[in-house]
């Protein structure tokens, strides 16, 4: 299958995808809608789908590692990394991890927060791709790939379930991903 057709097969998946992500208003504060993606995890046939279609575009770039970002993104990147065949990293809330960390603090659309990676996570010249669930804003992906690049890995991309457009984080991450790729299985 050439390029076109793989992405053509991916965007038809996502539209599937999509009528199994559930919107719950007012969650985790008032004003915000929460995307809950606990009804595609528990459809075995679209979760293993989607776990393919984030494994092949870290196949992609060339990724040495996967990092998946708390919490819903260790759920969509370990599996993900497992079928690639590479390594997998947690990025964690602050003070989850043990022994030595590099951390980053940055905002969310609804507060700010701190995450962190053990300073040992990545050997020098590791191709590392951000996995998460959803990408808003970007400041979790944005702190990430600060992160990775401090720890001496290189970001070979950012891959996410679910991209909402209108929250501009795509731009936000543009600049500073350079020429590697940001793919959103599902776009709104």
């Amino acid at each position: 299958m050439n390029a076109q057709d793989v992405r053509a097969a991916e965007l038809l998946l996502g539209r599937r995808l999509a009528g199994l992500i559930r919107d719950v208003d007012d969650f985790p504060r008032p004003g915000v809608t929460f995307k809950d993606i606990t009804p595609l995890l528990a459809d075995q046939r679209a979760f293993t789908e989607l776990v393919g279609v984030l494994a092949a575009m870290s196949e992609r770039c060339g990724a040495t590692k996967v990092v998946g970002l708390e919490a819903r993104g260790f759920i969509l990147a370990a599996p993900a990394a497992v079928q690639a065949g590479i390594g997998f990293v947690p990025i964690r809330k602050a003070a989850k991890l043990p022994g030595a960390t590099l951390g980053r603090d940055y905002e969310l659309e609804y507060g700010s927060e701190r995450i962190e990676v053990h300073s040992d996570a990545f050997e020098p010249g590791d191709r590392v791709v951000v996995i998460d669930d959803v990408l808003a804003t970007g400041g979790t992906a944005e702190a990430s790939v600060h992160l990775i690049r401090e720890a001496g890995a290189e970001v070979a991309g950012v891959s996410v379930l679910l991209e909402l457009s209108f929250l501009a984080g795509r731009d936000r991450l543009k600049r500073l991903l350079g020429g590697a790729p940001l793919e959103a299985v599902i776009t709104v």
